[in-house]
């Protein structure tokens, strides 16, 4: 009963909860893209997959606007620093996605010019397989991107205060 809600009636949460389901639903991307998998990245926003329904659809490209960086290729020494400045200028709450296995693990390129893993650069909290990776696998990656933001507001409320 107490999960209906009637007419004039209240409804109370914490707030951390409340935050937490705001910010799973109003994720603004970040695309670093650089290499082959951009094409994958862009049939996710095709109608057919419409990540919209999961507060998705609308990329941003400044970091300061965005909270999701989505690296999406491979990534070269050389462009490594501007990744990681991109990363710097973002506010908090981030969250970062590795997509793709270049991104994840440096793919088969391996020489001194590309980063084997992204996250020798950036901390990553959701990585996404293949070359390139389905749409079906972003999908699944937004949504344990989604749990992860909603748990975050539980853990950071239930940490003991510290003076």
């Amino acid at each position: 009963m107490s999960d209906i809600l009637l007419p004039g009636a209240y409804h109370t949460t914490k707030l951390d909860r409340a935050l937490g389901w705001a910010r799973k639903y109003s994720i603004f991307m970040y695309p670093f893209v650089t290499a082959c998998c951009g094409m994958e990245y862009m049939s996710v926003a095709s109608s057919h997959y419409d990540i919209d329904r999961f507060g998705a659809g609308l990329p941003r490209f400044s970091p300061r606007q965005a909270d999701v960086l989505m690296v999406v290729g491979t990534v070269s020494q050389k462009i490594a620093p501007i990744l990681r400045r991109v990363y710097d200028q973002m506010c908090e709450p981030k969250w970062v996605i590795s997509f793709g296995v270049c991104a994840s693990s440096g793919g088969f390129y391996d020489n001194y010019a590309t980063v084997q893993g992204i996250d020798t650069i950036i901390p990553v909290d959701v990585y996404i397989g293949g070359c390139p990776p389905p749409p079906e696998a972003v999908m699944d990656a937004l949504l344990k991107l989604q749990d992860k933001i909603q748990q975050e507001g539980r853990q950071i409320s239930s940490a003991p205060a510290t003076a």
